[in-house]
């Protein structure tokens, strides 16, 4: 073994030895001698390597355009994913710009912050708005839809709010025609019904059909007038033979909102009857001046494709015409058969023979 290893060193070094005479004889050649020697070491011992070196690097600009497609590919996929996101979160911000173009004073934008701050309570939360914006304790919390809770605890900077999943949530209200009166909370029962709210304490007398709109009747001092709260869905049989209590499907679902108003005293304690009802009109006119403006782009993207159909149709026409080199105007004026097999000489010949 260590008189192999002895013979590979000797022969390495004899191959340095010969490798630096011939170095060091090309140094000495004459240029048009070593000029000839380089051109048949590229023609013979470095052609491979050379055809070597052209796929290594045809190989590295397929690997490097392989990762630029695939970044490509993985930048769309994240952006066709935050579509829908991003179309939803527009949709509620033009939401809350009608609410508060309807509103038009007394009201606090605020962000809804679900479980932070410490509150481990689902139907507690915490606004990024706070007594220094103008928000006050017992100040109505409204989203685009109807009612979403009451402010409980403010900061300077934030504040805490009960939403109407809160089992201490009370709110009195009413149908909206006025027919019939309530108090409306939470509605305590299994995990399928524990997002539904329920309208206790409404007169015998006065019977709710399903689909009659529920609202905030302004009564007790806290929320005013016209809020929707909740759609009747059924009436809940209870023991109680003085009045009924009926199931409220909610307007609002809280883990569903992100941007919400806080109402001030002030705005509160006004009349706002109408504000939801000129909400959804607005958002369905919004809606209609934006299928106008898709329907208008549409019309004008058809018109540029087929003008550019047009455009590429001539140019076609135009490419597979051929212009003879010279033409006179008594060629121009003879009569040009296109019969294949015949020549363009015996047609001029029968073309001016006499009968």
């Amino acid at each position: 073994m260590a008189r192999a290893t002895r013979t590979d060193s000797r022969v390495d070094t004899a191959v340095l030895a010969v490798c630096i005479g011939l170095a060091l004889f090309a140094l000495v050649l004459p240029d048009r001698s070593r000029d000839g020697v380089a051109a048949a070491l590229r023609r013979t011992i470095v052609a491979p390597l050379l055809v070597l070196q052209r796929q290594a690097e045809r190989a590295r600009g397929a690997l490097v355009e392989r990762d630029r497609v695939n970044a490509r590919v993985d930048s769309l996929s994240l952006n066709n994913a935050l579509v829908p996101q991003l179309r939803d979160e527009n949709e509620r911000l033009r939401q809350l710009l009608g609410l508060g173009a309807q509103l038009q004073w007394g009201f606090v934008p605020a962000e809804v912050l679900h479980n932070a701050g410490g509150i481990a309570e689902d139907d507690v939360v915490m606004l990024t708005a706070g007594a220094t914006a103008g928000v006050r304790s017992r100040a109505p919390v409204v989203a685009p839809d109807g009612l979403i809770g009451v402010v409980t605890r403010t900061d300077p900077g934030t504040s805490q709010a009960i939403l109407w999943t809160h089992p201490d949530f009370r709110v009195s209200a009413m149908a909206a025609d006025g027919s019939a009166f309530g108090i409306v909370q939470p509605h305590q029962g299994p995990d399928p019904d524990r997002f539904m709210l329920e309208m206790r304490g409404v007169a015998f007398r006065d019977v709710l059909k399903v689909g009659t709109v529920i609202t905030s009747s302004g009564l007790g001092g806290v929320f005013p007038r016209g809020i929707p709260i909740g759609v009747v869905v059924g009436e809940l049989k209870t023991l109680e033979g003085w009045a009924r209590t009926y199931i409220l499907r909610p307007a609002v679902r809280p883990q569903d909102v992100v941007h919400v108003m806080v109402l001030t005293p002030d705005r509160a304690a006004s009349d706002i009857a109408g504000v939801w009802s000129s909400v959804a009109t607005a958002d369905s006119a919004v809606r209609r001046i934006a299928a106008a403006g898709d329907s208008i782009a549409r019309q004008e993207a058809d018109q540029r494709a087929a003008r550019q159909r047009m455009l590429d149709s001539a140019a076609a026409m135009l490419s597979g015409v051929n212009v003879a080199p010279s033409v006179t105007a008594s060629d121009s004026l003879r009569p040009r058969l296109n019969i294949p097999g015949l020549k363009r000489d015996s047609v001029r010949r029968d073309s001016i023979r006499r009968p």
